[in-house]
């Protein structure tokens, strides 16, 4: 009895080890932090549900091919879902204080931008499968061509098939997380001062906004473009719904913004910027998917 239970609990905590990986690889698959948990956790009660869980030699690997066969199933009905969807579908926010512990981060790097996401969501179930895998967690062919029951080499079309999409859509000059938090700063402060010229000097010509609200707060019904236009409509927003809190924090490993207004709802804004400039801006609105927001009051 206590070997089993000694057993057991080796068992649970070389899982534990494994779920942050586990966690950003379902996430980064699905776009979903919900969806993302829900497949680690089946994978976990999968591993408990082997006649001998100790046999698995490579129970990382064991894992994470589990992890991405549910994540693939979760992407398939996904799309249906997501085709009924009212107005824009965004990816969920991950919103970290940046005084988290490192060791309990699911961002750990640009991988889950979300300007990295929303490229994603243009792909295969398929193609964005080998992409995450072999490009962002370095897991090998052979062993993809198993979670999406093709062949190695058909994998690796996949895979350079997206790669090509992906680079196409992400900033082709990264500035740094200093010069990241000092734009998004820039842009607090021209939206509260009502400052039509500063606002638009830190917008790419062409920046894009996107609003999620799913139906059930008000949003934006679609995308707006260009660097005069979303500045006016971010100065009339910031006077229609005026902030009671507005928090630079992390969203998806970059600086962005939490918003609460006087009628206590929420907004999390992400910000990609490319070449010094704001290039997109998205807020999520949608409550469904701002309940694993944390208070960083």
């Amino acid at each position: 009895m206590g070997k089993t239970r000694d057993a057991e609990e080796l068992l649970a905590r070389s899982f534990e080890s494994n779920r942050p990986r586990l966690l950003r690889v379902a996430y980064t698959m699905t776009g979903s932090l919900v969806e993302a948990e829900d497949c680690v956790q089946e994978a976990w009660l999968r591993l408990r549900g082997l006649d001998d869980p100790g046999s698995v030699r490579d129970l990382a690997a064991w894992l994470t091919t589990t992890v991405s066969r549910l994540a693939l199933d979760v992407l398939g009905s996904a799309r249906a879902r997501r085709e009924e969807y009212v107005g824009t579908w965004l990816p969920e926010p991950l919103v970290e204080a940046r005084s988290h512990d490192p060791a309990d981060r699911v961002t750990l790097d640009e991988s889950v931008s979300m300007a990295l996401l929303i490229v994603l969501e243009r792909l295969s179930p398929a193609e964005r499968t080998a992409f995450v895998l072999h490009d962002v967690f370095s897991v090998p062919f052979p062993e993809i061509a198993e979670v999406v029951g093709r062949s190695p080499a058909a994998v690796r079309q996949l895979a350079s098939r997206a790669r090509r999409q992906v680079e196409n859509g992400r900033p082709r000059t990264p500035v740094t997380e200093a010069e990241q938090r000092e734009l998004v700063e820039a842009f607090v402060a021209a939206c509260q001062e009502g400052d039509l010229p500063g606002l638009v000097a830190l917008l790419d010509p062409d920046v894009v906004v996107r609003g999620d609200g799913g139906g059930k707060v008000a949003t934006l019904p679609n995308a707006v473009r260009g660097a005069e236009r979303v500045a006016r409509l971010m100065l009339a927003r910031a006077q229609i719904e005026i902030p009671v809190d507005m928090l630079v924090c992390e969203v998806n490993g970059a600086p962005g913004l939490v918003v609460r207004n006087g009628d206590g709802e929420l907004s999390v804004l992400a910000i990609t910027m490319d070449a010094g400039l704001i290039t997109a801006i998205d807020f999520v609105r949608n409550p469904d998917k701002l309940a694993k927001v944390p208070d960083l009051g």
